[in-house]
């Protein structure tokens, strides 16, 4: 299984809420015992654990899809999970699923456009700014004092669930994982 964290590379964005799914990653890698296996052509740091694979995409979020693309292909893999943030969900929530579209995502969208769109989501919530004008720097901002202190057992969760998606279908996770928020 091809795990992905979709986020931005560099220390400008490492604590941003585009980065959630960097977030759960390194909180994999953390607890793990992982190979770094990166190439330049997968543009992207790769690991392996175990049998699977966990993948941050370097190409910046809007051109994702080309890393996961070439991971899945190289390695000849056909599950893909997916870890990324979510301006339709409240901050803190935590939810599941398979397929469906990008909702104005570009890492969704190029992930859709580069491997369609049937793998699981790990969708953690953000939040939304007051105006719609204001989400490219929403999401490029670092989260407040407050979601501050809650991001590490968020994450947390969120790696605990993906985790679990390893060995159980996302039915079974969305009902033992999910998070209102």
């Amino acid at each position: 299984m091809l795990i992905v964290g979709l986020g931005n590379p560099g220390s400008t964005y490492a604590s941003t809420r585009h980065n959630v799914g960097f977030m759960v990653i390194d909180e994999l890698c953390r607890r793990h015992s992982v190979q770094n296996i990166s190439k330049s052509s997968f543009e992207g740091e790769l690991f392996k654990m175990g049998s699977h694979f966990l993948l941050k995409p370097t190409t910046y979020m809007n051109l994702s899809g080309r890393s996961i693309l070439a991971v899945k292909n190289f390695y000849k893999v056909d599950e893909v999970i997916v870890i990324h943030d979510d301006l339709d969900l409240p901050f803190g929530a935590l939810r599941f699923k398979k397929g469906g579209g990008h909702g104005g995502h570009n890492g969704l969208k190029s992930a859709d456009g580069a491997i369609g769109a049937d793998y699981v989501r790990v969708r953690m919530g953000i939040g939304k700014p007051e105006h719609k004008s204001q989400v490219a720097d929403y999401v490029l901002h670092a989260f407040n004092p407050e979601e501050g202190k809650k991001l590490p057992i968020w994450i947390q969760n969120a790696a605990d669930a993906v985790e679990m998606l390893l060995i159980k279908n996302v039915e079974e996770v969305a009902s033992k994982c999910s998070i209102k928020g």
